[in-house]
């Protein structure tokens, strides 16, 4: 004789409402409009099915067989073994569907799509992911096994006339309790915080990240920041150029800006507003009115303490009144404005002061990805207890951000939308998994008005032949 459930039909407290027990395990409650019944079912159900759009432009390029080659783990000898493989592409299913630490991406075990979809056995356990990151153990293994993965999806870029804008940036990643490797004390935009201090590099049109490496959390913005390019730099396809670098002025360092001389590239850097820059602020600047009502411009050539030559300094004052929230520095002994200063290799004939200032506030952008790396990727969530796991779990992490990028270009989208969009115009889409004659079938929950939406999806997806036809970004909606 089948038991019946009993959790749900125990005593409650009095002034609570106990559901209404039926025979076979069904369970029913009332509501104010009517009577809801509750049962259970053996069909193999997902609720992210409709990330096998995804999956199903992944498996045609060669992205599992770089990965497979990349990872430095030894193949297990367990009978019972999940590859390295198999582990990192359900790590990356789990960030896709919202995971936010191991254990949520060890959650979707109860997924029966999932090994479907990824090709794989099963999904690991929470402890068997950690112990796959630990597998990470020095800055050589993650540089041999990452390089190779930020390499590939770069390539995947075309080629632009104007070439590509690079944009260096910092992240600070709080970690309160402060129990893991790397985690240090470092200024945060909440004051002073343990953290993690990630450095990382984003292609501006594409908003593709280039790399990323992990520093620990009292490091400064600029700290390894040279030898950080010049791993980047040397990583870079023969057909990607870059037409130029983008940074705040935690990067305004003597042998970076050096390093991009000699290198032929130009930069726009922000210059601290030290003691000598305010100097010039308040002394006899000729100062030029631009079309940006408020906005005025100024040049020097000016030579910092440890600059072995001068370099072109715009300066840029914006009229503020207490409610402008403009960019600069207010300086007390001018009141009424904000103040920024740009050095840059741009020489004045091929860009204005005006137009310089414009093409570094491009790099706005580049706190967008941050953000959805942080919002959507988890990436201040996962932190482990070995320094060099935590910067491989952020570097698959970014990865796997990349890899929607990538999705949404061959979907000829050309607006950028975040993962978030994804996840409720496309992931969370309910389907039937199911088996009938040996075939492996997945019935998509959708509405009968947006098929042809969808159709129209997979045939973008699935076609061999890159095409111009771009498929709108959602469907439309049934009433």
């Amino acid at each position: 004789m089948r038991n019946h459930p009993i959790a749900a039909c125990g005593g409650v407290h009095q002034t609570v409402a106990a559901p209404t027990c039926l025979p076979h395990g069904t369970i029913q409650f009332q509501t104010r409009a009517k009577s809801i019944q509750i049962g259970f079912t053996d069909q193999r159900l997902s609720p992210y099915a409709g990330s096998a759009t995804f999956w199903g432009w992944l498996a045609s390029t060669p992205w599992r067989q770089t990965l497979q080659a990349a990872l430095p783990h030894p193949l297990p000898t367990s009978n019972n073994h999940l590859l390295p493989l198999e582990k990192a592409l359900a790590f990356m299913h789990g960030l896709l569907c919202e995971a936010r630490k191991l254990t949520h991406v060890a959650y979707h075990r109860r997924d029966p799509l999932v090994p479907e979809l990824l090709a794989i056995r099963r999904v690991a356990s929470q402890s068997a992911l950690s112990r796959f990151f630990q597998g990470f153990g020095s800055a050589g293994a993650n540089l041999g096994c990452f390089r190779p993965l930020w390499q590939w999806c770069v390539a995947r870029l075309p080629s632009r006339a104007d070439g590509y804008t690079l944009d260096l940036d910092s992240t600070r990643l709080l970690h309160e309790d402060g129990q893991q490797e790397g985690v240090a004390v470092g200024f945060t935009k909440r004051g002073l915080k343990p953290c993690l201090n990630p450095l990382l590099a984003v292609l501006a049109e594409a908003r593709l990240v280039v790399q990323l490496w992990l520093r620990p959390g009292n490091t400064s913005c600029g700290n390894n920041a040279v030898a950080f390019f010049w791993d980047l730099w040397e990583q870079l396809p023969r057909h990607i150029r870059l037409r130029g670098v983008r940074a705040d002025a935690g990067f305004c360092l003597p042998e970076l800006l050096a390093l991009w001389e000699r290198l032929g590239l130009p930069y726009v850097v922000v210059a601290q507003l030290s003691q000598p820059i305010q100097r010039l602020l308040r002394g006899d600047l000729v100062w030029t009115a631009t079309a940006v009502p408020g906005t005025e411009v100024a040049e020097r050539e000016y030579q910092a303490l440890g600059w072995p030559h001068a370099r072109r300094l715009v300066l840029i004052r914006h009229r503020v009144d207490e409610r402008d929230r403009r960019g600069g520095k207010r300086l007390l002994e001018v009141p009424g404005y904000h103040f920024q200063a740009l050095v840059t290799s741009l020489p004045p004939t091929q860009m204005s002061g005006l137009a310089v200032w414009r093409y570094y506030n491009g790099r706005a952008d580049c706190e967008n990805v941050i953000k959805e790396l942080q919002q959507g990727f988890a990436l201040p969530t996962l932190c482990l207890r070995s320094f060099w796991a935590t910067e491989a779990a952020l570097s698959l992490a970014t990865l796997t951000y990349n890899l929607t990028v990538l999705f949404q270009r061959h979907l000829g989208w050309q607006q950028k939308v975040t993962v978030q969009s994804l996840r409720y115009w496309l992931f969370i889409t309910a389907g039937v998994l199911s088996h009938p004659a040996g075939k492996t079938t997945i019935k998509l929950a959708v509405p009968w008005r947006e098929r042809a939406w969808w159709q129209r999806l997979w045939g973008k997806i699935l076609s061999p032949i890159p095409n111009c036809h771009a498929v709108e970004n959602r469907p439309t909606f049934s009433r």
